[in-house]
């Protein structure tokens, strides 16, 4: 009788055992499903809301861990730990990826998890216009909050130009070598670009869409590759109406030619650091204001490009049109009024001021 107690009292136990177990399985399993899947009670605000991290080479998996604990992204690195373990058992090749990630409190831990082992890192772009110069540019990745604007300027005044020999020499000291040469155009980028990072972009799309024009054309301009920048950027100033560029183009080949200063208003602002607006001309005394950017008081071109110009305007200063125009004024609705003489200039000026004049102020 004692006999068969007893050995109805261990059929018993491995029953036991078998609950035991499950229900510690089914308890470590509802507490990691929280764990992974839920936010930190301590983010405040809007937990919806995007935080970036940024992750360095050589960054361990405990390390992200404790970063994004301490960021409110996930609730336990302990968690997170035996995550990136079974992350690593599955893909012995694999790993979590360095970069710049956009994350939210509110992802799963196992979405954020994936999203560095497979590298979706945040991808960003920035966007320059025709006609922009360097100057113009450092103001502005300084408002995209992308690094100082000094920075920028003094990357581009040190910047080794040895994976770019078509670019010319610096023709005189503190003078933007760069200037012109930066393509305007819009970029995407990873993580959080340098200066030079930027500038590198840059030069490579115009040694890929600028430069193959000038060989093309070799041999059919008269222009130095220099030159053909310089001129370029000139005609991007000026010009407003694309029709209107190969004509302006023209017009500054041809007192090039009869050695008639180019008297453009863009590289006397830019020589002096200013912007005229129609209701803020240049005044007689800047216009006199000796500078090497003077194109009314220096013969031929200035020593640098003074902007950015674009495809079209490239294209125009390489083909030109024929005419015999010499002066164009702008009537300040993006047109202009071209003249063979001086006398028709000068009549085409004060007629485009009186109008002006006569326009109600507002």
């Amino acid at each position: 009788m004692n006999a068969t107690k007893k050995r109805r009292r261990w059929s018993i136990f491995p029953f036991l055992l078998l609950v035991l177990v499950g229900v510690g399985i089914w308890q470590s399993w509802q507490w990691w499903t929280w764990v992974k899947a839920a936010p930190m009670t301590s983010v405040t605000g809007n937990t919806s809301k995007g935080v970036k991290l940024k992750i360095t080479e050589g960054t361990s998996a405990q390390e992200i861990g404790e970063d994004l604990e301490a960021l409110g992204l996930i609730r336990s690195a302990t968690a997170w730990n035996l995550w990136s373990r079974w992350l690593a058992l599955k893909n012995p090749d694999g790993g979590f990826q360095a970069g710049t990630y956009e994350l939210s409190p509110t992802e799963p831990m196992e979405a954020i998890a994936s999203k560095i082992w497979t590298g979706k890192v945040v991808r960003s772009s920035f966007t320059i216009p025709e006609g922009w110069s360097l100057s113009k540019m450092a103001a502005y990745f300084e408002e995209r909050g992308f690094f100082p604007a000094q920075e920028f300027i003094a990357a581009a005044q040190q910047f080794s130009a040895s994976s770019y020999p078509w670019l010319p020499t610096n023709p005189q000291p503190n003078q933007f070598r760069l200037e012109g040469y930066l393509y305007p155009d819009t970029y995407e980028f990873v993580g959080n670009p340098t200066p030079n990072d930027i500038l590198r972009q840059m030069l490579d799309r115009f040694e890929q869409v600028a430069l193959p024009l000038y060989q093309e054309a070799k041999g059919k301009t008269s222009l130095s590759f220099s030159e053909w920048v310089t001129l370029a950027s000139i005609v991007e100033k000026e010009a407003v109406i694309p029709q209107e560029r190969p004509r302006i183009a023209g017009v500054f080949f041809n007192r090039l030619e009869k050695e008639i200063p180019l008297g453009a208003d863009p590289t006397v602002e830019y020589g002096l650091g200013i912007q005229q607006t129609p209701d803020k001309t240049l005044t007689l005394e800047q216009v006199r204001t000796p500078s090497p950017y003077n194109t009314y008081l220096n013969p031929g071109l200035p020593p640098t490009p003074i902007a950015s110009p674009g495809l079209a305007s490239l294209k125009a200063t390489l083909y030109p049109e024929n005419t015999d125009y010499l002066y164009f004024v702008a009537r300040y609705d993006g047109t202009h009024v071209f003249s063979r003489t001086l006398k028709e200039h000068q009549a085409a000026q004060d007629a485009i001021h009186k109008q002006r004049e006569a326009q109600p102020r507002l």
